[in-house]
C-alpha cells in the first residue's frame, strides 16, 4: 500500500456511543502502520449523552491534530444530528460514511457494537493493513468482548471489501 500524506478522520457522536474508543482504534491502526498520527477530542457533556467528537490525522508527517473546516476526508457519525453539525467539515472529495449507521443499526444485535462496524467499513477505505486493524482491535478491547469486536468488525469491513 502507498503511504498517504495526511488523512484526516473526523468522528462524532453522543456521549456513550463509543466515538473516543473508535478513535483510538484508527490512531493504533494507522501507528502500526507506521504512520504519524495525531488525535483531538472534544467532549460536551458526554455523560449526559451530549456531543463528542475526535479529530484524527495521521499520514507522513502530521503537525496539527486539528482537522480544518472543510478537509476531512472522512466523516463518521454515530448520530444523524451530529452528522448534520458537522458536515461543514468534510472536503468537496471526502467520503461521509452515514449512509452505514441504518445498516449497523439494522444488522448489529446490540448498539455497544455500532463503533466496531463503522470500523469495519472504514477500513475498506483506508491504507491500512488488516493485520494493524486486528492488533488495534485487541490492544484497545483487550479482553473485554474481543472476539464479539472482530466479528462485528469484519461485519462492517465485508459491507466495503
Amino acid at each position: 500500500m502507498k503511504k498517504v500524506d495526511t488523512m484526516n478522520v473526523l468522528f462524532c457522536g453522543s456521549g456513550g456511543q463509543g466515538v473516543l474508543k473508535a478513535s483510538e482504534i484508527l490512531g493504533w491502526a494507522a501507528v502500526f502502520e507506521g504512520y504519524h498520527v495525531k488525535k483531538s477530542e472534544v467532549h460536551g457533556m458526554a455523560q449526559r449523552g451530549g456531543s463528542v467528537e475526535s479529530h484524527l490525522r495521521f499520514g507522513k508527517e502530521v503537525f496539527s491534530p486539528l482537522i480544518p473546516e472543510g478537509e476531512a476526508d472522512f466523516l463518521i457519525s454515530f448520530d444523524s444530528s451530529e452528522n448534520n453539525r458537522l458536515k461543514h467539515f468534510l472536503s468537496p472529495k471526502g467520503t461521509d460514511l452515514i449512509k452505514y449507521l441504518d445498516k449497523a443499526k439494522k444488522s448489529i444485535h446490540d448498539k455497544r457494537y455500532i463503533n466496531t462496524f463503522l470500523i469495519g467499513v472504514l477500513s475498506g477505505f483506508l491504507p491500512i493493513k488488516e493485520n494493524n486493524w486486528l492488533e488495534a482491535i485487541k490492544l484497545v478491547f483487550s479482553n473485554k468482548n474481543l472476539e464479539e469486536n472482530t466479528k462485528i468488525f469484519f461485519q462492517g469491513r465485508g459491507e466495503i471489501l
